[in-house]
């Protein structure tokens, strides 16, 4: 099983791509190689193909990533499932995966972050669970985004560390971190995470 995550920057014509392009691009390539593992096309709308355990950070990376740029936003839908043809692009590969992870993006309407997978329950879990969460990361400012993004990416550092290298004190890492949500969001990554594993 594979999972296919499919996205598109919301407002991208209030924003010049030299902004958030390359942003997009180094968290993508922090995934693998381009065009197999992902591509970018029509300018704003991408595909990443990842484990299904790492979907959902992957997700989460990408949404913070995007939203530390004023204006803008980004669309993603997680299809799980099999992969039935292998071509050097992933937008031409195809199989379950991709046909779940395309639906789920035709069928993103209020929401910009859902999951279909062949587990019917698994996802009607965890899409309300990532419901709630977007209650807290739709509202991110670009500041939040920034910090929850370099938590994300480097866990293992404490909250002076982190401090020294955004410029910030601890405190202000220790509030922002509660307003962005991060505990949280670890417990909902940690939840997914466990479950896909049972289930994949």
């Amino acid at each position: 099983m594979t999972s296919i995550i499919t996205g598109d920057i919301i407002n991208s014509k209030k924003s010049t791509p030299e902004n958030w392009l390359d942003a997009l691009k180094t968290i993508l390539k922090s995934f693998g190689n381009s065009p197999k593992t992902w591509e970018i096309y029509r300018g704003d709308s991408f595909q990443l193909e990842i484990e299904p355990k790492d979907a959902l950070q992957a997700c989460i990376l990408i949404k913070a990533t995007i939203k530390q740029f004023e204006n803008i936003d980004v669309r993603l839908a997680i299809g799980i499932g099999d992969k039935t043809y292998q071509s050097k692009n992933i937008t031409e590969s195809n199989g379950s995966a991709f046909v779940n992870s395309g639906e789920c993006f035709e069928n993103l309407k209020k929401t910009t972050l859902a999951i279909k997978s062949p587990f019917e329950s698994f996802d009607t879990t965890m899409n309300l669970m990532l419901d709630l969460a977007q209650l807290t990361i739709n509202n991110w400012s670009s500041t939040s985004a920034n910090l929850i993004k370099t938590t994300l990416e480097t866990p293992n550092l404490t909250q002076n560390q982190l401090a020294e290298i955004l410029n910030k004190t601890q405190g202000n890492i220790s509030q922002g971190l509660k307003r962005g949500g991060y505990d949280e969001i670890s417990k909902l990554l940690h939840y997914y995470k466990t479950k896909i594993q049972t289930l994949c």
